[in-house]
């Protein structure tokens, strides 16, 4: 598995400001979905713009978590082994959850998680953090993880404004 198999998605932008922005252009594309559009996958076997909603969340909530890990250690401590999941196993219980309350939890902890980048320093984004997937990676490396995530599933969900149009890139 790449080290970042999200940095693609970035094309130079600064993470934290493309984190800073996901919540209102979040916002806007699923205020322009229809309840039909909303569980209508973006392509055939791919998940519907409530599924990626929720798995935002999720992936959100994950994160809060991992940042805090990176960034915990004294710098005479050993980095922090960051846990993988599964998200398709977290997936199979979707079917629970609306858009309107992975929404609330993604603004949420989004709001959470940009209020601790704040306070980062220069030093911080050198930290390094260990993925057993993905390998050891440095905390800016782990912003644009999560950067370059966000710019995915919103293109995804443009897709399905676009009548389910697969992605470009």
């Amino acid at each position: 598995m790449a080290l970042n198999p999200y940095a693609r998605f970035l094309d130079g932008r600064d993470a934290r400001v493309v984190m800073r922005s996901t919540v209102e252009r979040l916002d806007g594309l699923m205020a322009g979905l229809s309840a039909e559009q909303m569980e209508r996958p973006w392509a055939p076997g791919k998940w519907t713009p409530r599924e990626i909603v929720v798995h935002l969340a999720d992936v959100e909530t994950a994160f809060c978590f991992r940042i805090r890990q990176a960034l915990a250690p004294e710098e005479s401590e050993p980095h922090s082994v960051i846990q993988p999941f599964d998200q398709d196993a977290w997936a199979r219980r979707y079917a629970v959850y609306d858009a309107a309350l992975a929404m609330d939890l993604f603004r949420a902890a989004r709001g959470w998680n940009m209020r601790l980048l704040e306070t980062v320093t220069p030093a911080d984004l050198e930290r390094m953090v260990t993925h057993p997937e993905r390998g050891t990676m440095t905390v800016a490396a782990l912003l644009e993880s999560i950067a370059g995530h966000d710019l995915n599933h919103l293109d995804q969900l443009e897709q399905v404004m676009l009548e389910g149009t697969p992605p470009l890139r």
